[in-house]
Order: C-alpha cells, then sequence, then structure tokens
C-alpha cells in the first residue's frame, strides 16, 4: 500500500521518466534492439548496397526486386530507420549501464552478516585490536589487495578489494559498442559506395566525388582445371590498367587486381568484375534503324525494336557457342566462337530470347534484323569512402578488451570484522565476487588456509 501510494505521489513527469527508465533498462529490450540491428546489418551484408533500380530486377525475381526498393533494403545503412535504431541501443546501453550496472557491478562499501554469506570464515587471532588489524592490512596488501577501513554505526569494519577496476569490464565493453555505433553513424553521415562499369580505353566519373577512372586496357586470365565432373573454367586473376583523377587534380595510374584495392584520394577502389560490351547493328529493309546505341551496351541494357513498343535487351555473351550443348552455351567463357542471347520485350513480358552468333544477323520479323556486331571488354569496379572505419576498429578492440576483462579477471571483495577483547580475537572473513560464489571457492580457501598459518605463525 505504501508503495502504491508513493507511485500516486509521482507528478507526470516523474512517472514518464521511471517508465523510461523501466524499458531502457529492461536487458530483454536492449538484447531485443540487438538482434534487429543484427537482423538489418545481415540484410545490408546480403543484400547489395547503392546499385541502380534494374540492378535489382536483373539479379532477384521482380516480386522481391520491388520489395527491396520499395523497403529501402537497397540503401539500409543509410536509412533513418536504421540511425535511428542504433540510437536506440546507445540510449538503451547507457540507461543499463548507469542504472543497472554500475549499481551492481561497483557495490557501495557496507557491513554484512559474516555468517550469512556462503563463502565465509572464522579465524582466531592474538594481540590488541591495533596488532591484529595491522597484520590483517599487511597480510592482504601483500597478497595484492587494496585495503580500506570504514565506521558503521561506532563499529569499524575492514574491507578489501581485488581486481576491483575489473568490475569495469562491462562498462569498457559498452564503450566499445558506443565506438562502433559512431563510427556506423559517421558512414551514414559522409561515407557512400558503389559500383561502375568501365569499358576498356573509356573514362567514367564518379558521381559522389568528381574521381575520374580510366581504363586503359583490361586483362583477365582463366585456368581451365579437370574435376570428377569435368573441365571447369575459372578465371584466377582479372587486372585492370587503372588511372584514378581527382577533381582537383592529382592523378595516380597503377593496376587494379582481385583482392589488391587501390586507396586514392580517401576512396577504396575494387577489382570486383568484368564482362563484355556489345554494339549491335538493326535495319529494317536494309535501312539501319533509329534508336540502337553507337556505344557499346552491357547486360541486360536494352534498346526500342523500332516504333513497335518492343524492346530489345542485351541479355548475355556467350564466349563459345557449343551447338552440342542442349542450351547452346559452351563451358569455356573464353569468345572462341562468340556470340549474345537477346532476349525481345513485350513491355515488362519477355515473348522469347535467341543465342546470335557475333557478326550474324537475325531475322526478327516485320523486315528487321538484329546484328551484334563487335564486342568490347570492360571492368566493373566497386567505391567505398568509409570515414568511419577507424572508429568501428577501435571500437571492436576496445569491445574485446571490455569482454575480456569481464571473462578472464575475477574482482573479488573480502568484508572482515573483528570480535573480541583484550589479546583474543575472532576474525569474521566473508568474499563476495560479481559472478557468483562458486567461482571464488578454490581461491577463498587458499586464501584462509595462507591467513591461518600467518595468524599461527605469529602466535607461535
Amino acid at each position: 500500500m505504501a508503495t502504491a501510494a508513493g507511485a500516486e505521489r509521482l507528478s507526470p513527469l516523474q512517472s514518464l521518466y521511471a517508465e523510461f527508465i523501466d524499458t531502457f533498462g529492461n536487458v530483454l529490450f536492449a538484447v531485443s534492439l540487438l538482434v534487429v540491428w543484427g537482423v538489418m546489418t545481415l540484410i545490408g551484408v546480403v543484400v547489395d548496397q547503392g546499385k541502380a533500380p534494374a540492378a535489382y530486377f536483373n539479379e532477384y525475381p521482380a516480386e522481391l526486386a520491388r520489395a527491396i526498393l520499395r523497403l529501402g533494403l537497397d540503401h539500409i545503412y543509410h536509412s533513418y530507420e536504421y540511425v535511428g535504431l542504433i540510437g536506440l541501443i546507445i540510449v538503451s546501453l547507457a540507461v543499463c549501464t548507469f542504472k543497472r550496472v554500475i549499481p551492481a557491478r561497483l557495490p557501495p562499501l557496507r557491513p554484512v552478516l559474516v555468517d550469512k554469506i556462503p563463502l565465509h570464515a572464522f579465524i582466531e587471532a592474538r594481540g590488541t585490536e591495533e596488532q591484529v588489524r595491522a597484520r590483517l592490512e599487511r597480510f592482504f596488501a601483500k597478497a595484492g589487495w587494496h585495503v580500506r577501513r570504514k565506521l558503521f554505526n561506532g563499529v569499524e569494519w575492514t574491507f578489501a578489494d581485488r581486481h576491483n577496476w575489473a568490475r569495469r569490464g562491462v562498462l569498457v565493453a559498452h564503450l566499445g559498442f558506443v565506438i562502433i555505433a559512431a563510427g556506423t553513424t559517421l558512414y551514414w553521415w559522409k561515407g557512400y559506395q558503389g559500383e561502375i562499369a568501365i569499358l576498356s580505353g573509356q573514362t567514367a566519373r564518379i558521381p559522389q566525388n568528381g574521381d575520374l577512372l580510366t581504363v586503359h586496357s583490361f586483362n583477365y586470365t582463366i585456368k581451365p582445371t579437370q574435376t570428377r565432373g569435368g573441365v571447369i573454367y575459372q578465371p584466377v586473376d582479372y587486372v585492370s590498367d587503372l588511372t584514378a583523377t581527382s577533381p582537383a587534380g592529382k592523378t595516380e595510374r597503377d593496376l587494379l587486381r582481385v583482392n589488391h584495392p587501390l586507396q586514392f584520394d580517401g576512396i577504396a577502389y575494387y577489382q570486383a568484375s568484368y564482362g563484355y560490351g556489345v554494339t549491335f547493328r538493326m535495319t529494317q529493309a536494309g535501312k539501319p534503324v533509329a534508336g540502337v546505341p553507337a556505344t557499346p551496351l552491357l547486360e541486360g541494357d536494352s534498346f526500342p525494336l523500332g516504333p513497335t513498343g518492343r524492346a530489345i535487351q542485351y541479355t548475355q555473351f556467350v564466349g563459345t557457342i557449343d551447338p552440342k550443348s542442349p542450351s547452346g552455351i559452351g563451358a569455356d567463357p573464353r569468345p572462341f566462337n562468340p556470340g549474345v542471347v537477346v532476349t525481345v520485350f513485350d513491355g515488362a513480358q519477355p515473348i522469347g530470347s535467341e543465342i546470335v552468333p557475333l557478326g550474324h544477323a537475325v531475322d526478327l520479323g516485320g523486315g528487321y534484323r538484329l546484328e551484334p556486331a563487335s564486342y568490347r571488354l570492360y571492368s566493373g569496379i566497386q567505391y567505398r569512402h568509409d570515414p568511419g572505419i577507424p572508429l568501428v576498429g577501435l571500437g571492436a578492440l576496445v569491445l574485446v578488451a571490455g569482454v575480456c576483462i569481464s571473462f578472464y579477471l575475477l574482482p573479488a571483495r573480502l568484508f572482515v570484522r573483528l570480535e573480541g577483547e583484550g589479546e583474543r580475537w575472532t576474525v569474521g572473513l566473508a568474499a563476495q565476487t560479481p559472478k557468483g560464489y562458486t567461482m571464488y571457492e578454490e581461491q577463498f580457501a587458499g586464501l584462509v588456509a595462507a591467513l591461518q598459518r600467518s595468524e599461527e605463525a605469529t602466535a607461535t
């Protein structure tokens, strides 16, 4: 009844504050936030970020691609929901830290009932009170304990702490997460990433920072490997002869290859992929048809089929056309007998596809003929600017340090009470740790035995 009456006397602001502390100080609430954050981060890893909408329709089924775009999963790290979730986690960690962890991990000095604590012992000692206290303090100090005295209602207690600073391991781990969150937020604020395809001999501009990338040439190496299932053709290396030029005029030319990123002007450039750009010619009744790009198209690009309302998509480059294969596509991706797969669309609906050898024309009906005339290699380059990486790295080190402190160091507190008079005293000794009593049983037994031997040696 008294508690209820006290709650009724709380002002609306105090009630709101109490509800806030109860909610954000709840460990289950904090863990739930971390689970949601982990799921969102995993989505950002699985779903490529920052691509053009057409890339998702090429990579995923149409329904899934639309869901990705509508839910903003293509830029999840930059979404307000992701950053807001990090903010909620930081608030929850702060409340848990200052309202639960610190009071629990750093308890104030107070007297206890020695015989009510599971880890306790009583030792007989001889000498005056000050002599016994001095011997106890010397014993604990020599063993690496920090000794303090304090009076409670006229009764003097001695407290000894060991590895007391290790109680702050959880706080260190929380600080590490806050630093990681700060690095993630900095990436959201200032960072960006993307991917660009550049044809050999051409120059492209990075839209976010204005850097110019020129691919002078591109080369790859494919090593045929015999397996039980047959010969497989695995690229073992592909490399771009690349020149990067900043808006300020800084220039650097280097070879960009797989697993060897180029760091330039605060941006990391990665050799991610390669492919073939194809130039098409289309005629109707022997006359060129307008609307066909004069420059090479990349896989997935399309152009209109005259005024028919239909479109032609360059779907896939075929290095080796193999008539013996059911699909017509050979296993060797190198351009020995090259061709392309083209798909005809009526609106968004594909109505047919065909493999067309390079340099040969295919009849599309209505007098239209399509010819893939030539191909050129292109280099797929990913780029990323993340100013939060140093903070994330530092936060990870701090987080690991906090976890190691919490798990591998065992702080303990001893409560020492003297009872007796004259030259005969009983030392009441009790121990507590933040990890429970069973974790400290062996160490406490050894400490009591050593103290017993020390007092017996003094008595003799």
